[in-house]
């Protein structure tokens, strides 16, 4: 299975946050939609190792921050490519906060949506919240950031002098995982995430 044809599917790129008491975190996810129009819900899926997820357990509101095409990868790599439960990725950030106290981007960003978690359904590696929308705000006429805008202009290719050298390991972007030797399995997932082999980078021998 080609599973880069997934990419294809309308997936936005947001940044997802949420507070409880003072823990504030945020990640980026891919996967929102409407669900409904009276009142207006809107499913979203966060991957349940993910901080996030368990801290919107807990609250039972979030803010959806819309990237737009001038969101850069430095951006989506701050909130997607290391655990809060290790860093304060907020540190020193002023942000504007929505009608229930959760702070959201308003740079490189077209719109924020505040949801109040009505259900929440496991999974398996994510749960889905459906949320009914409780505010909502354009914050830009700029056009939203798609998930295949990622994967063809922001994210990063791999450099050909780095590919030159040996390879010993596999690296997972999402958690950090290393996978030991030169050849990733086709259908790896990781042990800790459950992401595949589209989401390792490659550890180069020194």
């Amino acid at each position: 299975m080609d599973k880069k044809a997934l990419y294809k599917l309308s997936y936005g790129v947001f940044m997802l946050s949420t507070k409880v008491g003072s823990k504030v975190n945020g990640c980026i996810t891919n996967t929102c939609m409407q669900v409904a129009g009276s009142p207006t819900r809107i499913a979203i899926c966060v991957i349940n190792t993910n901080y996030t997820c368990d801290l919107i357990k807990e609250s039972g509101v979030f803010a959806l921050t819309l990237l737009d095409q001038t969101a850069g990868f430095e951006l989506i790599q701050h909130f997607g490519f290391q655990s809060g439960r290790d860093v304060d990725k907020f540190a020193n950030l002023r942000l504007p906060e929505d009608v229930n106290g959760i702070p959201y981007l308003a740079w490189q960003a077209c719109a924020v949506i505040s949801g109040k978690v009505t259900n929440s359904l496991d999974l398996g590696t994510h749960t889905m919240f459906i949320a009914e929308v409780v505010d909502a705000k354009v914050l830009s006429e700029e056009a939203p950031l798609t998930y295949a805008d990622y994967q063809d202009h922001v994210k990063p290719k791999k450099k050909e002098a780095k590919e030159q050298r040996p390879i010993k390991g596999f690296r997972c972007r999402i958690c950090g995982y290393v996978y030991e030797g030169p050849v990733l399995p086709e259908d790896f997932l990781c042990p800790l995430c459950e992401h595949g082999p589209e989401d390792f980078e490659p550890v180069f021998a020194d």
